[in-house]
């Protein structure tokens, strides 16, 4: 490949027009859309027929699996950040050599991880209330493709290669779906639905690994590795907040009260989850875009778009809960009418998360464009938010339910506008930097 042209014909191209970042944008929210719709019905088969103490179970094992892909979250920025940079034949090749150093690296920190679950799994079984010990092994076993799922979807997310991004997605719908539905109809319980996510997960990695298959096996260039890690850690921070916030209120409860109590908090901590993943897909679409300007030097209306798509449709969303909030519950869980009194938490749910998906927005701005001066703060704010959930422990030992699980969600909120106001404030002074003339 010619250098020099590659790097002329990529320079000569404008910025992408508004149409075209909607269109990419619509084709990825369609293919999250319809992995969540797939998700929904994994959620529906397992309310059938697993017990209800084992659903909130294996609602709270999905959360770790979540929170064990944290050391990835900062990759999946970093790669899409990288791909998206790699307009040279050395960068590609750096690209390449990156890839495999990271998938090893990647398993050593997951061989840590089993080492911890080994020698705790007394005391992870006891938090959790976990029946049967097979479920937390699956749930070790999945991290692996936690670890690595990240990585791939970042190389598809600078590709621009939404199509096989989406596909990624629509699989690992369909592929956990389909395996906890026969899991399950066999007899299976939260074990069971665990093994079934690992099948989903795994064939989503298979399949990410299969269309980036060139990458991983071009020749290599030799790496920078300090300026690389200087970028992967507060990107890892920085996005590990958002998955910090986003998962830690499940696993807490689940470990604060009994499997019996929380059956109230699971089915509408599902709902957020899902206001969630359906309104995230466009910030994935921003990144890039960002990237490739910034390294161009073009300007970019991806994140006005981005933003104001999110926040239409994270209110559109939040508005629908509080008319019907017990309509989703009705959908999700009709086999079983004792998750239709959770209701009164939907709402509370939906309008809390919409600041921390409009945080998710402006945080990857500001980390496409390396203004890493945020990562110390939102860090900061993630510990102020364990830390605000721990101390709340004896007050919430002594109120009611379902007082104490809105007082959890409204904590989730309060840290969430902050995380909001902070990354405003950020962007802001960059936009501000930015305009100002260079003497």
């Amino acid at each position: 490949m010619n250098t020099k042209s590659t790097v002329a014909s990529t320079s000569a191209h404008a910025p992408e027009s508004g149409t075209t970042f909607i269109r990419q944008g619509s084709l990825l929210v369609v293919a999250t859309v319809s992995g969540g719709v797939f998700m929904t019905l994994t959620q529906i088969v397992a309310n059938r027929w697993m017990e209800p103490v084992e659903y909130v179970i294996w609602c709270a094992l999905l959360r770790v699996f979540l929170l064990m892909s944290i050391p990835s979250a900062g990759l999946q920025i970093i790669f899409a950040q990288q791909t998206a940079a790699a307009v040279t034949d050395v960068r590609h090749r750096q690209l390449t050599t990156t890839l495999g150093a990271t998938f090893r690296a990647t398993f050593y920190i997951w061989l840590i991880m089993v080492a911890v679950a080994l020698f705790a799994q007394a005391q992870w079984v006891s938090v959790l209330k976990i029946t049967n010990p097979a479920a937390l092994w699956v749930t070790v076993i999945i991290g692996l493709a936690s670890l690595w799922s990240p990585i791939l979807r970042g190389v598809l997310q600078g590709l621009q290669n939404f199509t096989g991004l989406g596909r990624v997605l629509i699989l690992d719908g369909v592929g956990r779906f389909a395996a906890i539905a026969l899991i399950l109809w066999l007899g299976g319980q939260a074990a069971g639905g665990m093994t079934g996510a690992l099948i989903g997960q795994g064939v989503s990695v298979l399949v990410g690994a299969w269309l980036i298959r060139r990458l991983l096996f071009d020749p290599g260039e030799r790496m920078e590795w300090r300026p690389w890690l200087r970028r992967v850690v507060p990107l890892t921070l920085g996005i590990g907040t958002i998955q910090f916030m986003s998962n830690a209120d499940v696993v807490y409860v689940q470990s604060l009260f009994s499997s019996e109590k929380t059956l109230l908090y699971m089915p509408a901590a599902i709902i957020g989850l899902a206001l969630v993943t359906f309104t995230t897909p466009l910030a994935a679409v921003m990144f890039p875009k960002v990237v490739r300007s910034a390294a161009l030097t073009q300007d970019t209306r991806a994140v006005r778009q981005a933003l104001t798509a999110t926040a239409l449709l994270s209110g559109a969303a939040a508005l629908a809960c509080t008319v019907l909030p017990e309509l989703p519950l009705r959908i999700i869980y009709f086999s079983r009418p004792i998750y239709w009194a959770a209701a009164p938490l939907v709402p509370w749910f939906a309008w809390c998360l919409v600041p921390l998906v409009l945080a998710n927005v402006l945080l990857c701005n500001l980390l496409a464009r390396e203004q890493f001066a945020v990562v110390p703060w939102t860090s900061l704010l993630a510990v102020g938010y364990g830390v605000a959930l721990w101390m709340l422990n004896p007050r919430l030992r002594l109120m009611a339910e379902m007082d104490a699980f809105r007082t959890v969600i409204q904590t989730l909120g309060a840290f969430s506008l902050l995380l909001l106001a902070l990354t405003a404030l950020f962007t802001w002074r960059e936009k501000v930097r930015t305009a100002a003339p260079v003497p």
